[in-house]
């Protein structure tokens, strides 16, 4: 099928935000008695809290101690965190390419509205992005494809009409098992090795942009290839 839209990840795929989500968690983790290591908690970025708290610390992400531990990363993360996020570089531009060859844009992202919100807007992608899914829109977070399926479906779209760009594993395989194939970046701190499985691999928005014509977005169909 002919590609229609794309399907993006936020933090660490258009900001710059993975290890302050970390510092985040290992700080509201610390608060409430549970030493856990920064890279450990890195490492799973990119999960939402369902999938992150019981992976780190072992703790029920419905419970009370981790609803107030989840509560607590927020509140650390948009006070001391968000202000200082960046855009990484190109992000934008990408965006803007992407929309002047007439595909549509959506977000699919594990950050709760709250956060996705103000995350566009440093990207300098509110008013660009067409259709925007959140953690707070589904059950489970990446690596299960919930919010890549939400994503699609709001596009309106076939797993065949869309790819994905994404910036971790769970992102490559939320896609997977959406069936939607996955461009990933270097950007979110993975190694191509932990990247496997996505149809190409740059080093961040700038990158792709300037190999855009000979990129998987510039095919009128998605080969169904992965990097070695």
């Amino acid at each position: 099928m002919s590609l229609r839209g794309v399907i993006l990840d936020v933090d660490g795929t258009l900001v710059d935000s993975n290890d302050a989500h970390a510092r985040a968690w290992v700080e509201a983790l610390a608060e409430a008695g549970r030493e856990v290591p920064f890279e450990r908690v890195r490492r799973l970025i990119g999960m939402g809290g369902d999938k992150l708290l019981p992976a780190a610390a072992g703790v029920d992400a419905e419970s009370p101690d981790g609803k107030a531990i989840a509560k607590r990363r927020g509140e650390v993360f948009r006070a001391r965190s968000l202000p200082h996020i960046q855009a990484l570089d190109g992000s934008r531009d990408l965006l803007l390419r992407l929309k002047e060859s007439g595909l549509q844009l959506a977000v699919a992202s594990s950050a709760a509205e709250e956060e996705l919100t103000p995350l566009l807007r440093i990207a300098g992608a509110d008013d660009l992005i067409d259709r925007k899914t959140s953690g707070d829109d589904v059950e489970r977070s990446k690596p299960d494809p919930d919010i890549v399926a939400a994503a699609l479906q709001r596009l309106g779209r076939s797993p065949g009409e869309a790819v994905m760009i994404g910036d971790t594993p769970y992102d490559i395989e939320a896609a997977r098992q959406a069936g939607v194939s996955c461009i990933a970046f270097r950007s979110g701190g993975w190694s191509d090795a932990d990247l496997a499985g996505a149809i190409a691999i740059y080093d961040g928005p700038r990158a792709l942009l300037g190999e855009l014509d000979t990129s998987p977005l510039a095919r009128p169909a998605l080969a169904s290839r992965s990097v070695p």
